[in-house]
């Protein structure tokens, strides 16, 4: 009698055990009914889905995206040949290390690798990925600050996976990156971070390093703050040897062969910054959600143009201007770049 009164009790427990589980499981669906509910988004737009952006590229079913595969591939054969030249001319062997991806950005849903730039629309591309990698927290690139998208933790980078994950991803995820004319580039970074007071960091960090070594007579201002820097200086600062012994250029103006790798990582798609938007909403149609999510347009107002870089370059001598082509002369061939006709190559 006992044991039959102790079983049915052990059966008691067990059946209310199976109803709380049940109960728990029904309260959850009930609350990711009412989340999807309430946030559309999180069903259009970004959600992984069965297309694959790396297939669609190599592979593409709609006609509109066959021109732009083709265009892509000429780029992608432009780097191809210029690494093999660099490799044929050059002694230098490397492997890359975890450390040298921390700038490829991943989004696991839908299985991209971006590798990131600056001063290459690199802001707007992080709030793209937030958005891509976020599953409905945001829905709006713009909504998300600036300094906000440059937070490390909110984004994902490849050199925080093992070395099976990092070469699964390098084999099976579509990595792109986007580029722009290497001079332009450079002196939209010097405008950016030595004539605007609010970047007051990069003058203590770097301004009064660079007045220290090439400013004769520097106040004593200038040497506490170094926040006059000028094109010049900044120049001289860039191709002097000892830079290089001090160690790797900061990101702003280090070369996106330096960033990217891309004699050791086959980028599918190398997009570019003088058609910013038209190559940008490809990676977003390629992804499958085009229609649903755009690239942020950018005020052309205030970008650093060619004959804006014509006249900071007009400013320094020539042995200089080829000093800076040499640094940066991997970018030009690697990703079609013009020699810049304003150079004086006659040194």
């Amino acid at each position: 009698m006992k044991q039959t009164l102790s079983e049915l009790m052990r059966m008691s427990r067990i059946c209310r055990m199976i109803f709380a589980t049940c109960l728990g499981s029904f309260i959850l669906v009930l609350f990711y009914f009412q989340i999807m509910r309430r946030n559309p988004f999180v069903d259009g737009c970004c959600r992984k889905g069965s297309r694959n952006a790396l297939r669609e590229l190599y592979d593409p079913t709609q006609p509109e995206l066959s021109g732009m595969a083709v265009l892509h591939q000429a780029r992608r054969d432009q780097v191809v040949d210029s690494c093999r030249v660099y490799s044929a001319s050059s002694h230098k062997r490397r492997v890359l290390t975890p450390g040298d991806l921390k700038h490829l950005v991943v989004d696991e849903d839908h299985e991209l690798i971006y590798c990131y730039v600056p001063k290459v629309a690199c802001t707007n591309w992080k709030r793209v990925m937030m958005v891509l990698t976020g599953r409905g927290k945001y829905s709006d690139p713009m909504e998300i600050p600036s300094n906000e998208a440059h937070i490390p933790s909110n984004l994902k980078t490849l050199n925080q996976y093992s070395i099976a994950e990092i070469n699964h991803r390098l084999k099976n995820y579509l990595k792109f990156l986007f580029v722009r004319e290497p001079f332009e580039r450079l002196v939209s970074a010097y405008r950016n971070k030595f004539t605007l007071k609010y970047n007051s960091s990069f003058h203590k960090r770097f301004g009064t390093r660079i007045v220290r070594r090439y400013r004769k007579n520097a106040t004593q201002d200038a040497l506490l703050n170094g926040a006059d820097v000028k094109f010049k200086e900044f120049a001289e600062y860039l191709v002097d040897p000892a830079t290089q012994r001090d160690g790797p250029l900061n990101e702003h103006w280090q070369t996106v062969y330096q960033l990217c790798h891309p004699c050791h990582i086959h980028y599918d798609l190398v997009g570019k910054y003088e058609t910013l938007e038209e190559d940008a909403n490809y990676v977003l149609r390629l992804v499958g959600i085009g229609d649903s999510l755009r690239f942020p347009s950018y005020a052309k107002s205030t970008r650093t143009t060619d004959v804006m870089t014509a006249q900071f370059f007009s400013n320094i001598s020539s042995h200089q201007q080829i000093q800076l082509y040499q640094l940066y002369k991997l970018d030009f061939l690697m990703f079609n770049y013009s020699t810049p006709s304003y150079l004086r190559m006659d040194y």
